[in-house]
């Protein structure tokens, strides 16, 4: 398990912990935005050195910290330059996402209609996330995708899941708004050093 070993992390854990106890997923959601809102912007949180490390071929996925009491999950991700996901789900669970640093646009999908293997989504607009904002998802409105849109700089992403997120589903586009779903094992980069066996969701 991470070490809570940078400054600034007791205030995170502490907020966390007095969300996840509230009684809604709705109402754990709000309490998690807001805290990660107030966190990011008075930079009372110093993320390790290793977060701020892009991985050449993949965005990174490094866990934080994993609460033994309350079983959540705290990941922060590093997104190089124009690295992003497709269309994925996170396994029926909420999740509340804060962006750290740079900008990321997220973009939501609804899912219209399915028969049998194939999935047909339409998106519901591209939102713009800057330092200090926070989004949540929440079953089943699940479905997104995250890019970093810049060429050059990289974006840093803090996300807290009800439990760990080891798989997922995600889609690829057969054409005319259709997908192809497929399961996808999510890993963890280990400190810095970039090992990774597939990290298609968020």
């Amino acid at each position: 398990m991470p070490t809570l070993d940078y400054p600034g992390v007791r205030p995170l854990i502490d907020a966390v912990d007095t969300a996840v106890v509230l009684p809604t997923p709705a109402a754990v959601a709000d309490a998690l935005r807001a805290a990660l809102c107030r966190l990011i912007r008075t930079e009372a949180v110093q993320l390790p050195d290793c977060v701020f490390e892009p991985v050449t071929d993949h965005y990174a996925r490094r866990e934080l910290y994993r609460s033994a009491a309350h079983g959540y999950s705290v990941v922060a991700m590093t997104w190089g330059p124009r690295q992003g996901t497709p269309i994925h789900d996170h396994a029926g669970q909420w999740c509340v996402e804060g962006v750290w640093q740079g900008s990321l646009e997220v973009t939501p999908y609804e899912l219209v209609e399915s028969r049998e293997d194939r999935y047909r989504f339409e998106p519901r607009g591209t939102m713009d996330a800057g330092p200090g904002s926070a989004g949540s998802l929440i079953p089943p409105h699940e479905h997104h995708t995250i890019c970093n849109p810049s060429d050059e700089a990289i974006a840093i992403s803090l996300h807290i899941y009800r439990r760990p997120l080891e798989h997922c589903a995600k889609f690829e586009a057969l054409g005319d708004g259709w997908y192809a779903r497929s399961d996808c094992a999510l890993t963890l980069d280990a400190d810095c050093d970039g090992s990774r066996e597939d990290h298609a969701g968020s």
